[in-house]
Parts: structure tokens; C-alpha cells; sequence
């Protein structure tokens, strides 16, 4: 699995926006199949920064009706990567 395709995404939501303030945590969307492990060596070789903790979250994929017909919405893995005190990894940069 390359580095590429391991990370999907970040989430910039609220939630992730106040723990990257106080925590200096990024929060990714990643692949249901990563390590902890393999996550850190992906977004040290991404964005050249220091990896201090990764923690993940499985999260279930919510039940959804439309109509007679239901449905589900996939199943996802969450990222929250702890950088190096002066590390920072910005996604909106002179906004």
C-alpha cells in the first residue's frame, strides 16, 4: 500500500480544527485496513514532519432510508496524529 493511498483525506471540521490549536493534533481520514504504524510513516513522508502519537477511531457507517428502500453508508477509519512541538501541517494556507 503506497503513502498515496493510505490517507484519504483530512477532516477539517470543528472539532478537528480545536484539537489542531490545543494539541497540535491533524485529524485524517484513513484506509479501514491502516496501522497506526503505517500511518505514521505516511504522513511523515507526505508532509516532512514528526510524528509523535497516532490514535484511530472505527467508526460505523450510518443506517439511511429513501424512500422503501434503506440503506447503509460505508464503514470509515479516523486519524488523530499528534506532530512535534513547531511542526504544523497547513491545508488552507493565506486564508
Amino acid at each position: 500500500m503506497t503513502d498515496y493511498g493510505l490517507i484519504k483525506s483530512p477532516l477539517i471540521t470543528e472539532k478537528g480544527t480545536l484539537v489542531s490549536e490545543k494539541a497540535n493534533q491533524v485529524v485524517f481520514r484513513v484506509r479501514s485496513e491502516a496501522t497506526k504504524g503505517a500511518i505514521r510513516d505516511a504522513v511523515e513522508e507526505l508532509f516532512k514532519v514528526t510524528v509523535l502519537k497516532v490514535r484511530t477511531i472505527n467508526l460505523m457507517g450510518k443506517s439511511r432510508r429513501t424512500g422503501r428502500s434503506a440503506g447503509k453508508r460505508p464503514d470509515w477509519k479516523k486519524a488523530y496524529v499528534t506532530l512535534k512541538e513547531g511542526d504544523r501541517i497547513e491545508f488552507f494556507e493565506g486564508v
